[in-house]
């Protein structure tokens, strides 16, 4: 009769005897060998080339962020401005700049998109889908956020960010649905 795992080790727990140690640690490192293949498949070898992509470019939205506010001379707050100031003269660029504000919404939308990726991108990875589908997945996710940023930054007319914004989330919903329908059996 087949135990399940959980029922059987529960048993043993009761069992004082080098046996349940070794019954023990053969389920441990069984587990682990499940741990270290699915780590070591292409699919998530795959995400976690795109995933680093793609945080790496929402990343880069700070610094450019702080490029535009020192250009601009346009800061959030007294203490970002110069030392060597009168209180008035700081006052004075402690403002809000068209420019600065594209570059920190487009930061915005990415930390609102890239992380659901993240996260359901992984999830993804672990359902075991076929290579050339998750690749598929996760390069139009790229591609459509650099896209996206590219729009946001130049400023590209609409509907061109609406697109890309669009190709992207419709892309981790499809993620999303994978995962849903494999965990859930839906």
């Amino acid at each position: 009769m087949d135990l399940p795992c959980d029922l059987f080790v529960g048993c043993l727990c009761d069992i004082k005897s080098p046996l349940r140690q070794s019954v023990k640690e053969d389920l441990e490192a069984e587990i682990m060998g499940e741990v270290v293949h699915m780590i070591d498949s292409e699919v998530f070898l795959a995400f976690s080339t795109y995933a680093t992509i793609v945080t790496l470019k929402m990343m880069l939205m700070a610094p450019l962020t702080s490029y535009f506010r020192l250009t601009r001379k346009a800061f959030a707050n007294m203490e970002d401005t110069s030392f060597d100031m009168s209180a008035e003269d700081k006052k004075k660029l402690v403002r809000v700049d068209p420019d600065v504000e594209r570059v920190r919404r487009c930061h915005q939308n990415d930390l609102e998109n890239v992380i659901p990726f993240l996260v359901i991108g992984l999830l993804y990875a672990l359902t075991g889908p076929q290579l050339s589908t998750a690749l598929l997945h996760f390069r139009v996710f790229v591609v459509s956020r650099i896209c996206h940023s590219v729009a946001y930054l130049v400023p590209l007319p609409q509907p061109s960010r609406g697109l890309c914004f669009g190709v992207g989330f419709m892309t981790t919903a499809s993620m999303a649905y994978r995962v849903l329908t494999t965990a859930l059996y839906l």
